[in-house]
């Protein structure tokens, strides 16, 4: 495994990580626990942070489970290339790529926000016979999967239009970052200055701001394989399923966790009832805590 040495990583949760180096990209990848034993937690992150957000509820999951995440190309403490397209297609390869590096064979999937859109491409490719793991489970967290039903944020509009998304995305400033993130939660306090700043310095190193607009056209994506992702859903026989969602999300409305709830064979529901669109930063024992009974029941 081609890895990359941590001492150049940006904080303290990334020096304990590596970063592998792949075909589009170096990619950074934090695990614990032996892989070779039981089942991991494959965690993806979310738009427009990175794996740091598992922060909070990574010792929790840990102490119970092997743990693997990666922040996407383009994300955190990953390479951000001009050239890559940043599609959600490319990204579940990534995922492929580095759980081959680590040798996973099956895992229990857990997915927020862009991620969630991620793990269906995967669900759509075990549907056709396609997908090198085996899922066991599989848990969706406040992500606008259904896209008619999100209530998307002025900045994800913005960066949607070409030109004016990319002036968008080299004005930005912490303020207005700092601003949107509260606008998130169940209870603007419920994160702190110092994690807040670090969200941001993490998703503009490097160049990342400028990769912002190509990156927001995964919105685009979700309308155009809407049938493929959420046909996929409607047919996922045979992977237990949590849809496991904060209900004060102004994006990710309850609405959607709701219907998931629904079209899903056999999904469970549960609702964080006072929490936002990162419950897992917001109350990381609450969320863990749904997360861990799931597992444990199933």
């Amino acid at each position: 495994m081609n890895l990359h040495t941590s001492h150049e990583l940006p904080t303290a949760w990334h020096r304990v990580g590596t970063r592998i180096n792949l075909q589009d990209g170096a990619v950074f990848v934090r695990t614990e626990g032996d892989l070779s034993t039981g089942v991991p937690l494959l965690l993806l992150h979310g738009f427009p942070t990175s794996c740091h957000d598992y922060v909070r509820v990574w010792g929790r999951l840990a102490a119970r489970h092997p743990v693997v995440t990666l922040d996407f190309l383009g994300f955190g403490a990953s390479d951000k290339p001009v050239s890559f397209s940043y599609s959600l297609l490319e990204q579940a390869d990534i995922v492929l790529q580095v759980a081959a590096r680590l040798g996973l064979r099956e895992v229990h999937l857990v997915a927020h926000d862009m991620g969630t859109s991620v793990a269906t491409e995967l669900c759509a490719r075990r549907e056709r016979g396609l997908l090198p793991l085996h899922l066991r489970s599989l848990t969706l967290s406040n992500g606008s999967i259904l896209l008619d039903l999100a209530h998307l944020t002025l900045a994800q509009k913005i960066l949607r239009r070409p030109v004016l998304g990319e002036l968008f995305a080299r004005i930005s400033t912490y303020t207005v970052f700092q601003h949107t993130l509260r606008s998130l939660l169940g209870d603007p306090d419920l994160i702190d200055h110092a994690e807040l700043l670090q969200m941001w310095e993490l998703m503009t190193r490097a160049d990342g701001k400028a990769r912002l607009p190509k990156i927001s056209l995964y919105l685009e994506e979700r309308q155009r394989f809407e049938g493929r992702w959420v046909g996929a859903l409607r047919r996922l026989e045979g992977v237990p399923t949590l849809i496991l969602w904060g209900a004060k999300d102004p994006v990710a409305v309850l609405a959607i966790g709701e219907q998931l709830g629904k079209l899903i064979p056999g999904a469970r529901l549960r609702i964080l009832s006072e929490l936002g669109h990162y419950p897992q930063l917001e109350d990381p024992g609450a969320f863990a805590g749904e997360l861990l009974t799931f597992l444990g029941e199933i």
